[in-house]
């Protein structure tokens, strides 16, 4: 029987991740993909994205299963036999037979003619869990269902989070289960609406329309939407721009940059540019500089950026790495940092991430991060405002950066919980004590994003 395009696509896919190439976002983006038949497209989705997020748990059984380590594999049968497991024990709508059969077939097809009786009596063999393991909440879930939800984080990671999650309620431990458990979820696409001075009713009736179900977001209110069902990619309001998909926290760490019109928009790392055109957006008249490092980012930026900037809003990019020194001589009204970090925070999305990362990482990636905002703190003109944001949830990435860097340079200050309150209330439960934005998937079924607002100390008067 021939392979299904599908899984024929979702194979070529994860064998490039396993080798460390790219993210699954962005393959799954290209024309390959976007050219299957819409169920097609779908499968191909769900069982990347599943077999990335779910690694950990479907190796487990594969080991169980053969009594063979993973680490013997070829890397393709290993992927076929993720693919197949993967399909077995989450996909109910699948024939347990199709799943199998396929799996043979592309084992053949791959030349890997000698595995297939392999890989045939490991997936028969295979069987559906007894308890969901997803749509249940996690109170919902077995102790069989939590040690499937733990085997697929590495273990490293969990123990960090327990000490993260650690509170006098929920012990470190279920704190950091019910985290791991939400970045296991396939997480909801939102939709802000471009332009500012939208009819939010109206885009929502528009969207109905044609078949997609939203909901207001409720921190996001303004301009942020919920998809609750429909393909919201097939609607004339994403074709000709006037939403884009944007997670709401995103939307929210740039609403805390708070630019006015006329004013002098610093976007240090903007690429691939969400949030550069929010900014855009919110600044209505003035300047807009958006950087980054990369030369292909900037590029896709330049093509992704035009339709979102009004035509009263100058922009320009530049090419720079924000861990040296900056070239501006200009002083700058808002800045906004959005540094390089780990992406604890967006674990549902990139799920690959989480194999990839070490723990030495976030101790190198907090040194960058560090030297990126002690070079931005000087481009800030006096009454200005700097966010300094990451999606991480690690703690070394942000209050450690901002301490650190703080302590260095008197001059400037974090504004207080109190402080932001009054300018964004809608954001009150996002404020922590010590004046830090911060959300989780967990608690807020968006991404992880923490954020620092950072303001230019007046000068003291000559007396």
């Amino acid at each position: 029987m021939p392979v299904s395009p599908a899984r024929k696509i979702a194979y070529q896919i994860l064998l490039r991740m396993e080798s460390g190439r790219g993210f699954a976002v962005d393959w799954l983006q290209r024309p390959e993909v976007s050219g299957l038949k819409e169920a097609d497209r779908r499968l191909a989705t769900e069982i990347v994205m599943g077999v990335l997020r779910w690694r950990g748990e479907l190796d487990f059984q594969i080991a169980r299963i053969s009594g063979r380590k993973v680490e013997g594999l070829d890397s393709e049968v290993l992927t076929i036999l993720r693919l197949g497991v993967y399909q077995i024990r989450f996909l109910e709508r699948v024939p347990k037979r199709a799943a199998v059969d396929e799996a043979v077939e592309l084992t053949k097809t791959v030349r890997k003619r000698s595995a297939a009786g392999f890989v045939n009596a490991v997936l028969r063999k295979c069987e559906p869990p007894k308890d969901r393991l997803l749509g249940c909440n996690f109170e919902e879930l077995s102790a069989e269902a939590r040690e499937s939800v733990r085997r697929a984080f590495p273990a490293w990671l969990l123990e960090r989070w327990e000490g993260i999650t650690a509170t006098t309620i929920e012990s470190g431990e279920v704190g950091a289960m019910r985290l791991a458990y939400a970045s296991l979820a396939t997480p909801r696409t939102t939709l802000r609406v471009v332009d500012e001075g939208a009819n939010l009713p109206d885009i929502r009736k528009e969207l109905e329309g044609e078949g997609v179900a939203t909901s207001s977001c409720e921190f996001a209110e303004a301009h942020g939407l919920h998809v609750d069902s429909g393909h919201v990619q097939n609607t004339r309001a994403y074709r000709e721009g006037q939403v884009v998909i944007q997670d709401e926290a995103s939307q929210l760490v740039a609403e805390l940059v708070a630019p006015e019109p006329g004013q002098f928009v610093l976007d240090l790392c903007a690429a691939p540019g969400m949030k550069a055109g929010q900014l855009a957006q919110m600044l209505g008249t003035g300047t807009l500089v958006a950087c980054d490092r990369s030369a292909a980012r900037l590029r896709t930026l330049a093509e992704l950026l035009p339709p979102r900037v009004p035509p009263q809003v100058r922009w320009s990019l530049v090419r720079l790495d924000a861990a040296h020194p900056l070239p501006f001589k200009a002083k700058f009204d808002r800045i906004l940092l959005d540094a390089p970090c780990s992406g604890t925070g967006t674990l549902a999305r990139n799920p690959e991430i989480k194999w990839r990362l070490r723990p030495e990482d976030i101790t190198c990636l907090a040194e960058l991060q560090v030297k990126m905002l002690r070079n931005a703190l000087p481009a800030l003109r006096n009454g200005g405002r700097l966010v300094y944001a990451t999606c991480s949830l690690e703690p070394e990435e942000n209050a450690g950066v901002v301490e650190k860097v703080l302590s260095e340079q008197p001059a400037f200050r974090m504004l207080t919980a109190q402080e932001l309150s009054l300018k964004h209330p809608r954001l009150i439960p996002l404020f922590g004590s010590q004046g830090y934005f911060s959300t989780c998937p967990d608690r807020h079924l968006m991404d992880g994003f923490n954020a620092a607002v950072i303001v230019r100390r007046a000068p003291r008067m000559a007396a």
